[in-house]
């Protein structure tokens, strides 16, 4: 049997699968899959990552990635607090105005249509700009229609480092960092039609060596633009912090050393026809690279951010948060999965059990956990007492009628053998792996989205449209 991943899971989460009767009774109203999202839960992570400011005396924004969920619920619950959002299209700019965000806590990023870049101008949110090209046909949409002057960060990329050589990966996303010169004169020419805040990066990686490169990088253009005579304020240094997925790392160890015996040939397979994900067996020799996301992080979310500004500049020796706080400067950030930390579940009743094989009612793209590398078993949910307490490893089938349509390719372990009728749940899924990739393949349903919250020690939900943050007659006087 393969190892235990077993899921880490806090606060109302772990509330929510107690209420075994709550989640039959949701999903038995309104089908499976079904998407849970906590709302409340978003509030205190904001306030999570506000702490790392707080205790380095730093300001700045903490936009969230709207693209990680597109719940209305989490997104109206988010404008009920201080934070800020990061919307990377038009339909999330328009979402993000209809959800009661103010202008200055909307970043309107990502690559832009014209459309995008019009309404961001008319409505007069913070631009971050991919290239000099689009800074261009922005400055032409303000002149043409004579609007106010637009707020613009400039995204960087191609960082060199400097001491200690850092891989850094090519990236289509920002000027980059050698070619700074015509960003200057581009802000230059169209001064009257954008105000330069400052610089930022977004990196598709979780190495901080990277990030702290790429951090230095972006200080380094704000003085140089200083002596240019523009007057930049700001460095935004995008998401990335991460989520640690798994209770116990000492799972984690276990399961990547039982793969790796299992690709040479060690133990029997636990994965579906001995999928290696990225390692592969080469004359007795393990090849390859594991292309799963690092499931159990020792540092995550806040703890990585504060730790990246703890980080010592190579050329300054000094640390990266002391170097922004004595440049006066502001730190924007731009969390998603980390924000979603343990604020959504999705529900799926089990169909049909055949030998180690369970389909469920749901399939791949509802809970895109092999797409985004993610590992972790789902959590039991029995209807009435459990068949039996031997626990079973099994494969996970989805509903449509394609053999790649297995929830995961390799083994999950649970406490007990499933029966139809049953749920798993899959929990900490919130933030990119619950409805990034769904579609309606087959005509078979995709899961819709209610919002719980605790109510007098027990829980209430509404479908996820009708979620606003008002709970009542508020008191006055």
């Amino acid at each position: 049997m393969a190892p235990k991943l077993q899921p880490r899971v806090d606060g109302d989460l772990g509330s929510l699968l107690d209420s075994a009767a709550f989640l039959h009774q949701i999903v038995d109203a309104l089908g499976s899959p079904l998407n849970v999202v906590l709302p409340d839960q978003l509030a205190r992570n904001v306030q999570g990552f506000r702490d790392v400011y707080q205790a380095r005396h730093l300001g700045g924004g903490i936009f969230f990635a709207h693209k990680a969920n597109r719940s209305r619920a989490l997104i109206r619950a988010l404008a009920a607090t201080e934070a800020g959002i990061d919307v990377a299209s038009l339909a999330e700019l328009q979402h993000a105005l209809g959800a009661g965000f103010g202008l200055d806590r909307i970043m309107a990023t990502g690559p832009k249509s014209r459309e995008f870049l019009w309404l961001a101008a008319r409505a007069g949110v913070i631009v971050n700009a991919d290239s000099t090209t689009e800074l261009t046909e922005l400055a032409g949409i303000v002149a043409a229609y004579r609007l106010p002057r637009v707020r613009l960060m400039a995204r960087l990329s191609g960082f060199a480092s400097t001491g200690t050589n850092v891989m850094t990966r090519a990236s289509r996303f920002g000027v980059p960092a050698a070619r700074l010169a015509t960003l200057w004169e581009t802000l230059e020419k169209h001064q009257d039609q954008v105000e330069f805040l400052g610089v930022a990066y977004h990196l598709d990686t979780v190495g901080l060596p990277e990030k702290a490169v790429a951090l230095e990088g972006c200080l380094h253009a704000m003085d140089e633009a200083q002596q240019r005579g523009l007057r930049p304020r700001a460095i935004d240094i995008g998401g990335g912090f991460g989520v640690s997925y798994l209770d116990d790392g000492r799972q984690w160890e276990a399961w990547t050393s039982e793969l790796t015996g299992a690709v040479l040939g060690k133990r029997p397979p636990i994965t579906w026809n001995g999928h290696g994900y990225g390692l592969r067996n080469e004359g007795g020799t393990v090849r390859g690279t594991l292309s799963v996301y690092p499931a159990h992080r020792t540092t995550s979310g806040p703890a990585y951010l504060d730790r990246l500004l703890g980080t010592e500049s190579a050329a300054q020796r000094r640390a990266l948060g002391t170097l922004l706080l004595d440049s006066l400067y502001d730190l924007h950030v731009e969390p998603g999965r980390a924000l979603l930390d343990q604020c959504g579940a999705v529900l799926m009743r089990v169909e049909d059990v055949r030998d180690d094989l369970v389909r469920v009612a749901g399939n791949s793209a509802d809970v895109a956990l092999e797409q985004h590398g993610v590992l972790m078993d789902p959590v039991l949910v029995p209807r009435g007492a459990p068949a039996g307490s031997e626990p079973a490893g099994v494969y996970l089938a989805g509903n449509l009628c394609l053999e790649a349509d297995l929830l995961t390719r390799r083994q999950v372990y649970l406490p007990a053998r499933p029966r139809p009728g049953d749920l798993l749940v899959f929990v900490n899924t919130a933030g990119y792996l619950m409805d990034f990739s769904a579609g309606n393949a087959l005509m078979q349903p995709t899961a819709r989205t209610v919002a719980a919250r605790r109510d007098r020690g027990g829980w209430r939900w509404c479908l996820d449209d009708q979620y606003w943050p008002v709970t009542g007659r508020e008191e006055t006087g």
